[in-house]
């Protein structure tokens, strides 16, 4: 098939240029993407970076200033030529972060609801419910009401909600957040399961790196409206030269100055005035981030100094840290010692890599 704008030929759904502002705020800016039949786009994005927009203006909830939506050949929505498919009509199912559960209303009837306002016949509909309920293995909850599920069960009930149309498009909105770690745990994995045994094309917007790097077959990075990464997941990781995406995936990020820098490694000093080496060039005098994990820091052996602000139990006998080392200048490191707030620390950052501010 040949795609409206030369994208991609094999290219299922089409965003073009989608822009929204709200008020004063542009929400999304310019942003472009495709995707193709029974992939799974994940999108991650801090709060406020226009996710949950760019889901509404393709789901048709909101409408976009400027660009244009394609899915299957069929135009959803252009601004120039003003095509604009109501919600109804686009053939997408929606799983909200909230789930949205009646609760007045048994499994069955929530899951059922969408097909008895379209009259679908009594039959049919409970042949449907329980199919698509059985694939969810949520089959034994049916006669139960909302209220009586546990959150994992309430999830799988939303999402049964949005297939039993059968949609060519499934939007999630970060549908795991309103789990616990345990079960959001659990939960990516039964989720990545299904969208890949039903071939289900699909985007899934989260803030959270772990669950866009598990469910995503390719990762778009939203910040400030606009996608200023695509690729797949091992490019993400090798293509790190913004701040903000290094941020996303877990990175750490300081400030600092080149004081040298020959052969990919270059001396910076930091706004403690402490010197680190690290992967990459710059030009000396040339101000700079430098980018490292939480596991690059060694914490108790050093020349750093810093101090423990803050203290989370991560796994058993691992714990995590934010360090201060200077005015607002705060990272997180991992150790096994148990360290209390206040303490004043030595340490030392093992691997970095300088991220070029000029390239921004």
């Amino acid at each position: 098939m040949e795609t409206i704008w030369g994208m991609n030929d094999m290219a299922f759904i089409e965003i073009k240029d989608l822009s929204k502002r709200l008020g004063r705020s542009q929400v999304l800016e310019g942003v472009s993407f495709n995707l193709e039949k029974g992939e799974v786009f994940a999108i991650l994005g801090p709060s406020g970076s226009g996710k949950t927009t760019l889901l509404r203006c393709i789901g048709g909830i909101e409408k976009p200033d400027r660009g244009s939506i394609v899915m299957n050949g069929s135009i959803l929505f252009d601004s120039e030529k003003g095509v604009n498919t109501p919600p109804e009509k686009r053939e997408m199912g929606y799983v909200p972060q909230t789930w949205a559960l009646w609760p007045h209303m048994r499994v069955r009837d929530n899951i059922a609801f969408a097909l008895k306002l379209r009259k679908i016949p009594k039959s049919e509909i409970e042949a449907r419910v329980f199919k698509i309920a059985k694939a969810l293995k949520i089959e034994d909850l049916l006669d139960r009401y909302p209220w009586q599920l546990s959150g994992g069960q309430q999830q799988r009930v939303a999402i049964a909600r949005a297939l039993i149309l059968e949609p060519k498009l499934l939007l999630f909105d970060e549908p795991l957040s309103n789990l616990d770690a345990a079960l959001r745990e659990e939960a990516r994995m039964w989720l990545r399961d299904l969208l890949k045994s039903l071939s289900i094309t699909a985007i899934y917007v989260t803030h959270d790196v772990r669950e866009a790097l598990f469910i995503g077959d390719r990762i778009g990075v939203l910040h400030s409206g606009r996608m200023v990464f695509i690729g797949k997941i091992e490019e993400l990781y090798e293509k790190i030269d913004k701040p903000e995406i290094a941020k996303l995936i877990g990175y750490n990020i300081l400030s600092g100055k080149v004081m040298d820098s020959i052969n990919n490694k270059t001396i910076v000093e930091l706004a403690s005035s402490d010197l680190v080496e690290c992967a990459g060039n710059g030009e000396k005098g040339e101000d700079v981030y430098i980018a490292f994990w939480p596991s690059s820091v060694n914490i108790g052996k050093g020349k750093i100094v810093g101090k423990i602000v803050r203290v989370s139990k991560i796994e058993k006998d691992l714990y995590e840290y934010m360090v201060a080392i200077s005015g607002d200048e705060y990272f997180r490191g991992i150790a096994s010692t148990r360290i209390y707030e206040g303490t004043l620390v030595h340490l030392s950052i093992e691997e970095c890599r300088v991220i070029h501010k000029r390239y921004r």
